[in-house]
């Protein structure tokens, strides 16, 4: 069964991905000045292995984005901010290029 065909799944929402693309978005100027690669694979790379760190959270509903962001208020920008991080300088110390 083909799923994607039958149902709209764009409701569908990792909340985690949402985070981690926005705190990279907001560093990565900074980051490049730093000796981070800013190419496409590295930044896909960073982007992986940060994800790959954290638990996602999903939603579909407007239910689901009030936990997201009563979660976010707990600490997980916090938790992202760390995985980015680890990510950012795994990347950098070994960029998938020369």
């Amino acid at each position: 069964m083909d799923i994607e065909k039958l149902y709209d799944l764009s409701p569908l929402v990792n909340d985690t991905e949402r985070l981690v693309l926005e705190e990279l978005g907001s560093r990565l100027e900074e980051e490049t000045a730093n000796g981070l690669c800013d190419c496409q694979d590295c930044v896909l790379d960073v982007i992986t292995l940060a994800l790959n760190a954290l638990k996602p959270r999903y939603h579909a509903s407007l239910m689901g984005t009030m936990y997201a962001h009563a979660a976010e208020l707990n600490g997980y920008t916090n938790t992202v901010k760390e995985a980015v991080d680890k990510a950012i300088f795994r990347v950098r110390a070994n960029p998938s290029h020369s």
